[in-house]
């Protein structure tokens, strides 16, 4: 009786314990599919990018079928993590491509891990403002300052204890810094323009006057 007992436990932990194991394994395609989606963003190669987030897509798709009879392994570490990267990408993606911000339910995440993943978007919206800066579209720039802003803004009401929101309060402490420090990069900037733009307007008068 007792032997039959633990063989049933023991062949329950071996599945549990194969699921696992196949969770992490699409967890990390899912985080590695993501950061190559994001170096296509940033090259603006989208149709690229597209690619690869759907192939993330599947994979996310892939580790909630292999973990749907394991909720314990599901609300777990690795899961969230995936689904922050898979958020963070398709916001970054849809923000760039002038496409509709997917929902949590699209994404098929978690709502705590859609906000941490919202929360890490600040960074690649500052590194995408240093690249408009770079390429003089300094108006572009301004857009997305103000969709930064909008986002720390947001995600300021979630003033939960950490227990519930998973880091999200730290992550929008940096948020905010990121603001400040891309806030003052583009006026630097547009400075920088209007003094080049001043002195260019100065020197067609004086050579008007030759």
């Amino acid at each position: 009786m007792i032997k039959n007992i633990i063989e049933h436990i023991r062949e329950e932990l071996e599945e549990k314990d194969k699921a696992r194991e196949q969770g992490i394994t699409l967890s990390r395609e899912v985080v590695r599919n993501c950061r190559v989606a994001m170096q296509h963003v940033h090259k603006m190669e989208l149709e690229r990018a597209y690619s690869m987030i759907q192939t993330a897509r599947e994979n996310v798709e892939k580790m909630i079928s292999v973990l749907e009879d394991q909720p314990d392994l599901y609300y777990t570490g690795f899961v969230e993590h995936a689904q922050q990267e898979f958020t963070e990408c398709s916001v970054i993606y849809a923000l760039v491509s002038g496409k509709g911000i997917p929902q949590p339910e699209e994404l098929k995440v978690e709502p705590v891990a859609y906000l941490n993943g919202l929360g890490d978007v600040g960074g690649e919206i500052k590194r995408h403002i240093l690249d408009l800066i770079r390429n003089g579209m300094l108006d572009d720039g301004e857009r997305y300052l103000n969709i930064m802003e909008e986002l720390y803004t947001g995600l300021m009401l979630f003033d939960y204890p950490d227990a519930m929101t998973h880091g999200l309060r730290a992550k929008t402490d940096r948020l905010r810094l990121l603001l400040e420090i891309a806030r003052g990069e583009l006026t630097a900037a547009v400075r920088q323009q209007k003094l080049e733009m001043a002195m260019q307007a100065l020197e067609n008068q004086f050579l008007s006057r030759k």
